[in-house]
């Protein structure tokens, strides 16, 4: 099993999807103008303003929603993966991969909103696999993406961030795996039995408190070593071009670590993102594409960056070549991914760092957890929209909770590799959607815009666009109207 895995891996993540995800974060920030940077105040702005509603969310609720998927074990442990496999290098690849994939995240996102549609409970439900549908007109390839999704985030994916939750907390404290299994279904159980209303709020609460405590002990740590700070930016920036001479025969392996990490960390183009953007209660589709976009900011040039900075600060991380040689500062007795971080915090907080960082990654991972069972339950939800069948939500539910059972107690090996392998076929059949389907958006980001210049507050107005099938929009324009919002 672990074989198949490995290979299968292998060529879905070859160095073509590893370019094709920085070439095509490259095209949309020139398409929309690096929007990522021209629209950064707006994005802050959006972040805190908007409405809920019977049918949706408030922006900030998705945005949680959105964190609560980016922000979990690949922020932690996968950081102090990639930079033990590729080198600090691996950090500025990261922060690139990000700082285009804003630009992809707002995309796809905006799309997102654009197709998203109302489902039996009244809840708004979008992402990849409708606007596959309805702008695409290829129902196959949709249901194609949402059965990929369906098995990646209800199967492979959870496992990943529950066996980082049992390695964190056993070396912290001791507990076996087996029993972090069990509290893990229990507390997961009752969240996900709960509804996409209870998945809101308990995103809402803890994804901004436990993303700021993890980057305030970060900071402390970095000014703790404040003198370590100015070689350690140097060596992240000479080790990502192969400057410094340790580092110089595992350059390809920053970029490809880096990339495939910060994609695993930051979802820009992977499909999930669309998910929760959907479900926000906005006046133009644009809105929630620009908050999406920050949220990559957020996850990598903040939280990811946090964990790089306690890592190499510290000196706590070692690098492995292709021969699977050590090159640099081997930690024995720690496991790979969270045991760097929790030795780096640990090295300065003693007898503190290894239980914050077990406690971090708890948080961190469980609501990963808990936002891939809403992306999972939304796919569902298309596939089985006309056949109205809501036992396979409660099937849903029983092999999410079973995945994450048994991903806590297989090897962290297996577990990245599962989790690697459900996030590069979701990438690929994304990419090459949204790269189809931009127009949309980028007539969106044209018009949020155009009417912003002329002081109004943008509504969407999808027929004078030129856009089909947005039919939920029609209804929403009217109400609008009728509100008078369209006023400045």
């Amino acid at each position: 099993m672990a074989e198949i895995v490995s290979k299968l891996n292998g060529y879905v993540w070859s160095p073509v999807l590893i370019y094709l995800c920085l070439g095509v974060g490259l095209y949309f920030s020139i398409r929309t103008r690096f929007m990522q940077v021209r629209g950064f105040k707006e994005m802050l702005r959006l972040m805190f303003k908007g409405e809920k509603s019977p049918a949706g969310v408030s922006s900030f609720q998705a945005l949680a929603m959105s964190l609560s998927g980016r922000v979990g074990t690949g922020n932690i442990a996968g950081v102090a993966t990639a930079i033990t496999f590729g080198g600090p290098g691996a950090v500025f690849w990261m922060w690139m991969v990000a700082f285009l994939g804003a630009s992809t995240a707002y995309v796809e996102s905006t799309l997102g909103q654009i197709y998203k549609e109302v489902d039996d409970n009244g809840q708004y439900r979008g992402g990849p696999a409708y606007y596959i549908e309805k702008a695409m007109g290829q129902k196959w390839y949709a249901w194609i993406f949402a059965v990929a999704t369906v098995i990646a985030t209800g199967l492979l994916l959870p496992g990943v961030q529950a066996n980082s939750i049992a390695s964190g907390i056993e070396n912290a404290w001791g507990v076996a795996p087996a029993v972090t299994a069990g509290l893990l279904a229990i507390a997961l159980g009752f969240i996900i039995f709960g509804g996409v209303k209870r998945i809101a709020a308990f995103a809402e609460v803890v994804v901004p408190f436990m993303a700021l405590g993890y980057i305030l002990i970060a900071l402390v740590i970095v000014a703790i070593n404040v003198g370590q700070v100015p070689s350690m930016i140097a060596l992240i920036f000479k080790s990502a071009f192969g400057l410094e001479a340790g580092f110089g025969a595992v350059l390809g392996l920053a970029v490809e670590w880096g990339v495939k990490r910060g994609v695993y960390s930051n979802e820009a183009g992977q499909g999930t993102g669309p998910h929760p953007a959907a479900a926000a209660e906005v006046s133009h589709p644009a809105k929630q594409g620009y908050v999406q976009a920050f949220s990559v900011y957020i996850d990598t040039l903040f939280v990811c960056s946090a964990t790089a900075f306690m890592v190499l600060s510290t000196g706590m991380y070692n690098v492995q070549g292709p021969d699977g040689a050590m090159l640099v500062n081997k930690l024995p007795g720690m496991a790979a991914g969270a045991g760097y971080t929790q030795a780096a915090v640990e090295s300065v907080m003693p007898g503190f760092g290894a239980s914050f960082v077990a406690l971090a990654l708890t948080f961190f991972a469980f609501t990963t957890i808990v936002a891939y069972y809403y992306m999972a339950e939304t796919n569902l939800s298309y596939i089985n929209r006309k056949a109205h069948k809501p036992w396979m939500s409660f099937v849903l539910k029983i092999a999410l909770i079973v995945a994450v059972v048994y991903g806590t107690i297989r090897s962290a090996g297996v577990a990245w590799d599962m989790g690697d392998l459900g996030v590069g076929l979701m990438a690929w059949l994304n990419i090459i959607a949204i790269l189809i389907l931009q127009k949309p958006a980028l007539a969106c980001l044209r018009d949020y815009e155009k009417q912003k210049k002329e002081g109004k507050d943008p509504i969407f107005d999808p027929d004078a666009l030129g856009i089909k099938n947005a039919d939920l929009w029609r209804e929403i324009r009217q109400r609008q109207i009728a509100a008078g919002q369209h006023k400045s």
